[in-house]
Parts: structure tokens; C-alpha cells; sequence
């Protein structure tokens, strides 16, 4: 399904809904969310907008306090409960201030971006959106329409090894990190998430 046909389904689910909504684009890490998120914005055009989930990562500090910096980006990792009651805000505000998270930094910018009042029809995207397990299954009433990227295992190992590489790792480096801690994030969306409402296969 291209991104112009996953438009049109939203469209037409969302029909004249007078408030948002929100899908939720799911998949492990380096499956493309956040591209085909910004494709499928661009086909939805005004009033569509991303909400990553990226931007309730904990801050590096306090994962070393709690001695899980070495596991950043996994669901532990994130203010889930912080990102379920952002979500439950853009049902009933009008305006809403999101956290972005800025890779380059490796930090979360808080109030970076904003949802206005015309914002109506919000992706979601994030990698845990539909694990099911405690505290996740919580977010299965918060969305409208599910979609999940389905990319073979080693097209993701090759993204993320390219991705790695263009924030400074060394192959060594980015192997090491992959192995230990995006391939278990990676096994454990794919094997514990709940079936999506459309699922797209992508790469490989």
C-alpha cells in the first residue's frame, strides 16, 4: 500500500469526524516510520501532522542512574505514562505542546513542536505502539486506525548499521550496539506486538 492509499483509508475512515484522528504507525527500529510518516503527512496534506513517540525517551542522565543507558530505546526506556497522557490531551485540546526527540543530541527537546487546533489528523509513530504488554496494551483505545511495517530482518540490520554510521559509529561500534540492544528491541516488537488493522511490507 502506498503512502497515497493509506491516505485515502484514513480519509475515509475519519470521514466528517469532527475531532482527531489518530493512527498509530508501528514497527521496530529501523523499519522507516518516520519516513513514511512525513510521506504519508505530505499525501494527507493540511491538517495532518506527526506525533513521535520518540520524544518520551528518558534523558541519558537518568537512565545511567538507573543503569539502563546501555538499553536506550527500549520500552523501559521511555515515559510511557507521560506519552499516554499526551495522547488523551490531543483528544480534548485544542492546542498541544509535543516533545521531540533530536537524534544529533541524543535528547528529547520538550515544547519543540506544537498540535494546533486544525491539526486534525495525527500519525502516531513510535515502536512499541502496539506491544502487548502491561502499561502498552493500555494505548490499544487511543487509536483509531493501526498500521504496522513489516521488514525483513536483514534489511533492518542493513538500515541500522547505515544509520549508525552517519551518527559516528564505527562498523565495530555499530555491530556491537545493534547486537546488543536494537536486535532485541527488534525481536521483541515483532514478536510481542498485537496484529495491526493494515500491515505494510516494506524492503528485503
Amino acid at each position: 500500500m502506498t503512502p497515497e492509499a493509506l491516505a485515502n483509508l484514513i480519509r475515509t475512515r475519519a470521514g466528517s469526524t469532527r475531532g482527531r484522528f489518530l493512527t498509530a504507525l508501528a514497527g521496530p527500529p529501523g523499519a522507516g516510520k518516520s519516513t513514511l510518516s512525513a510521506a504519508l503527512v505530505s499525501a494527507l496534506g493540511p491538517g495532518a501532522r506527526v506525533v513521535p513517540m520518540d520524544g518520551f525517551h528518558y534523558d541519558d542522565a537518568v537512565l545511567e542512574a538507573r543503569g539502563m543507558r546501555a538499553r536506550k530505546g527500549a520500552p523501559e526506556t521511555f515515559d510511557l505514562a507521560g506519552f499516554t497522557h499526551l495522547l488523551r490531551r490531543l483528544r480534548v485540546e485544542p492546542e498541544v505542546a509535543i516533545p521531540v526527540f533530536d537524534r544529533s543530541m541524543e535528547l528529547s527537546r520538550a515544547a519543540a513542536d506544537v498540535v494546533l487546533p486544525e491539526d486534525r489528523l495525527l500519525v502516531v509513530e513510535g515502536n512499541y505502539l502496539l506491544l502487548d504488554e502491561p502499561g502498552w496494551t493500555d494505548l490499544a483505545g487511543e487509536f483509531d486506525l493501526t498500521v504496522w511495517i513489516d521488514v525483513p530482518l536483514a534489511e533492518l540490520e542493513r538500515r541500522l548499521l547505515d544509520r549508525w554510521a552517519h551518527y559516528g559509529k564505527t562498523e565495530d561500534q555499530a555491530r556491537a550496539w545493534i547486537a546488543g540492544n536494537d536486535l532485541p528491541n527488534i525481536r521483541r516488537t515483532i514478536n510481542g506486538s498485537r496484529p495491526a488493522d493494515v500491515t505494510l511490507r516494506a524492503g528485503g
